[in-house]
């Protein structure tokens, strides 16, 4: 708001506007937001649209049609990811035959009906579940909402797919949306290495997951080839789901462990125990809110890597993540390599790694790409 010299006129809450430049030269029509910092969220820089109901469904259509492709590898996709697909703020994500939706933003709210009118359209499926319960909403001067907003009530459990695995999905409770979506390339990347491991001579490779939730990188461990998965949650609920999902994946029960605990915690005791794993996987939520708690959140992304390099086997890989907007791919990769120094090891960056497919950066809005990873190996 502070990019604003002046507002001509009283626009609502979710109203189009025409932004202009200091000399009064057109820029972009926007939503208006005057609870928010964000006070006029982009729709289109296109000064001959007009941003209405045939408009808006014309992105929906589009967003869905652009991932079609995704679903022979999983039922369990992003249809609609805010600024990226030109709808800033919504938030879509199907689960088989269900849909989530999350209105993060006065001018999705506005068109809301319009919007999930074009979703149920686009895909054939009638179910749409309403997850705009996060802090957002309050920054944009909107009461948190959930519950049914096409359709019928969701099961408690959903089941999907993902590169043939199956996993139990709770849309009503679970984080975001009920599951981490954006991570469905890097699982499989895990299973991936996990096999590798697997097939080096006499090896049995042990693998730790770190901030579990329901076991989603644990599943793919194991099911790509890793003799063990430690798995580390301080949620009793999402462990007591990811061995559900364990066993939904007919995996033996003697090769997974999961501990309720604090994962700062945890690390320094598997070191005193002196555990080794040649695999591990750190994905832990977001450590910065804001740009204000950078300096805090880098403290806390050294602590982990610096506690899991400590405890991974010469040739063994660290795929690490930040989900923290406001710590960019710089930083974090600068975090890492100071936590590689200190630990007293070499280790050589293999990848960097993201969210999927699913998940795009639109360029003209770099502040999208949230998701960063980096796949090391110590040598």
């Amino acid at each position: 708001d502070t990019a604003i010299s002046r507002v001509k006129g009283k626009p609502a809450a979710g109203d189009t506007v025409a932004v202009r430049g200091h000399e009064g030269q057109w820029l972009a029509w926007a939503a208006y937001s005057p609870a928010s910092t964000l006070r006029a969220r982009c729709w289109s820089f296109v000064e001959a649209e007009a941003v209405d109901a045939g408009w808006l469904s014309a992105r929906v259509r589009e967003a869905v049609a652009r991932r079609s492709h995704l679903a022979a590898n999983s039922n369990a996709l992003r249809l609609v990811f805010g600024e990226a697909d030109g709808l800033p703020g919504l938030i879509a994500d199907r689960y088989a035959d269900q849909i989530v939706v999350q209105f993060q933003a006065a001018g999705v709210e506005a068109h809301r009906q319009t919007l999930l009118d074009a979703l149920v359209a686009a895909t054939d499926c009638g179910n749409v579940f309403d997850r705009s319960d996060s802090a957002g909403r309050n920054r944009e001067g909107l009461p948190p909402t959930s519950g049914v907003a096409r359709g019928v009530e969701p099961p408690e459990r959903i089941a999907i797919g993902e590169h043939g695995r199956r996993f139990w999905v709770d849309v009503r409770h679970g984080h975001k949306t009920g599951w981490y979506i954006d991570q469905r390339d890097n699982r499989a990347l895990a299973a991936q290495l996990a096999g590798r491991a697997r097939a080096a001579p006499g090896r049995e490779p042990t693998a730790l997951n770190c901030f579990c939730y329901t076991g989603g990188f644990s599943v793919a461990l194991a099911a790509g080839g890793a003799a063990s998965v430690l798995s580390i949650d301080s949620s009793a609920e999402a462990l007591a789901l990811g061995r559900e999902n364990w066993r939904l994946n007919g995996l033996a029960e003697a090769a997974g462990e999961w501990r309720d605990g604090n994962v700062f915690e945890a690390l320094r005791a598997l070191r005193a125990e002196e555990r080794r794993f040649d695999l591990i996987v750190l994905d832990p939520p977001k450590f910065a809110s804001s740009h204000h708690h950078v300096d805090r959140a880098a403290r806390a992304y050294k602590d982990i890597n610096l506690s899991a390099l400590r405890l991974l086997e010469p040739g063994g890989c660290l795929l690490t993540f930040s989900c923290s907007g406001a710590v960019g791919v710089e930083l974090f990769q600068k975090i890492v390599a100071g936590a590689v120094t200190d630990a007293g090891i070499e280790a050589q960056l293999l990848r960097r790694l993201a969210a999927g497919e699913d998940h795009p950066l639109r360029m003209s809005h770099p502040e999208g790409e949230y998701l960063k990873g980096l796949l090391l190996r110590r040598v």
